[in-house]
């Protein structure tokens, strides 16, 4: 079962707030938040995975469920899930870096995607923009809340909405019958201060 309130601790989100990464993730698991995300666009370096794998390390500890964004090599050296987009590794192709348990998602954002994303090995899949977004480069259209709640009736699998979801806005994101909603800045609105995260982070836990 996926966590309600699944927060992605996103590099250049973090770095826009004034945020260091391992300190929000740490607010973020101290909040009880039981399952993020390190979500790193550009190319890796050695800072970058000793990033994910410290925070691996305190999901461990907080007995959090850890997911590295786009790379199954990188999730499965630091033994961590693996969220795919559709112009990453296929799932079928990931399963055979990450075995057949590990947890795995994967991101659609219209009827085809998710149809055809209910045949894959994954245990949830995503589903957005909900509502306009910035975090994307190039985002793909805004589904709405009436298309929303008409793919929900596509797949069993767990689903995931992500995209422009804010706290005025999820109540209605999960009346549309969402198992849990994702969001990359919704926890940094107040500031990227351990504290002003963790309080943020409750008030999502909350809904």
């Amino acid at each position: 079962m996926i966590p309600r309130f699944y927060p992605i601790v996103d590099t250049a989100a973090t770095a826009l707030h004034d945020g260091e990464v391992t300190e929000v993730a740490k607010a973020l698991l101290d909040a009880g938040v039981r399952m993020l995300q390190y979500r790193h666009k550009e190319n890796w370096t050695q800072q970058h995975y000793d990033e994910a794998a410290s925070i691996a390390e305190l999901g461990r500890s907080a007995g959090a469920a850890f997911v590295v964004n786009d790379r199954a090599d990188y999730a499965h050296l630091l033994e961590a899930g693996v969220h795919l987009g559709q112009d990453d590794l296929p799932p079928v192709a990931a399963r055979k870096i990450m075995g057949n348990v590990a947890l795995m998602g994967f991101s659609t954002h219209n009827r085809r995607q998710l149809l055809l994303g209910a045949e894959e090995p994954v245990q949830y899949l995503a589903i957005g923009p909900i509502f306009p977004t910035t975090s994307k480069l190039k985002p793909d259209p805004a589904l709405g809340l009436d298309r929303l709640k008409t793919f929900r009736a596509l797949t069993d699998k767990p689903l995931v909405a992500i995209g422009g979801i804010r706290l005025d806005n999820a109540a209605s994101v999960f009346e549309a019958g969402v198992d849990a909603v994702a969001t990359i800045s919704g926890f940094l609105i107040d500031g990227s201060e351990a504290g002003k995260v963790t309080a943020s982070a409750k008030r999502w836990l909350s809904l």
